[in-house]
């Protein structure tokens, strides 16, 4: 079965711990859910048939040892856990940004996962997948869009409850244009939460623009 890709492109990576580092995405297209506040809406649909190693061509143009495969929900796709394989192969370090609504357990070890819990105001809370938690590792990271106060306080409660601060790295963003960065930062800080605030770096840098 052939992967369905949306765009390969080079950029600095604009989240999580790898920020900054100059990256080589993997776009894969199609995604199960649509969160209210989604930036990525042109990789539902479309795309184009690819394969593995076709992929592994085009990534090795690029002067980056980073690979972060995302979408749309990249894992929609079968053949995503073998791509992941095969940039491991390869050599590089990889990461995978998903949604969380599908099983992770089945990905390449040496991936690191950067995976969504998603809170109501994305309005696909209900499809997070609770038993991912017991898969993560120290080197996976939980990421949590904030869309509201609302959306703050109830990953506050995630966090001090199932202790996920204790599992992994967790992320908390601001959804642009809904949250103020300072806000979500300052209650952060008032309520001593051990999580690390991010902004995503490349919309700073160039806006909301595909490849980018």
């Amino acid at each position: 079965m052939a992967l369905r890709l949306t765009e390969i492109f080079f950029s600095l990576q604009g989240e999580a711990s790898r920020a900054g580092l100059p990256t080589v995405f993997v776009r894969l297209t199609g995604c199960p859910l649509r969160c209210t506040w989604c930036d990525t809406t042109y990789s539902f649909t479309g795309g184009q048939p690819s394969s593995v190693e076709a992929v592994l061509a085009e990534v090795a143009r690029y002067p980056a040892r980073q690979v972060c495969v995302t979408g749309g929900e990249p894992l929609a796709q079968k053949e995503c856990l073998a791509l992941l394989t095969a940039l491991c192969d390869a050599g590089y370090d990889v990461s995978l940004e998903t949604s969380g609504a599908l099983d992770i357990a089945g990905v390449d070890p040496r991936v690191s996962r950067i995976m969504d819990l998603k809170a109501p105001d994305s309005g696909e809370c209900a499809r997070n997948r609770w038993e991912n938690l017991d898969c993560l590792t120290p080197r996976d990271e939980i990421k949590i869009v904030v869309a509201s106060r609302a959306d703050y306080e109830w990953a506050r409660e995630q966090i001090r409850a199932r202790q996920l601060d204790r599992l992994c790295p967790v992320l908390l963003s601001p959804a642009q244009g809904l949250v103020e960065p300072r806000a979500l930062a300052e209650w952060i800080l008032e309520d001593g939460l051990n999580v690390r605030f991010q902004l995503q770096l490349h919309k700073i840098l160039w806006g909301n623009m595909q490849g980018k």
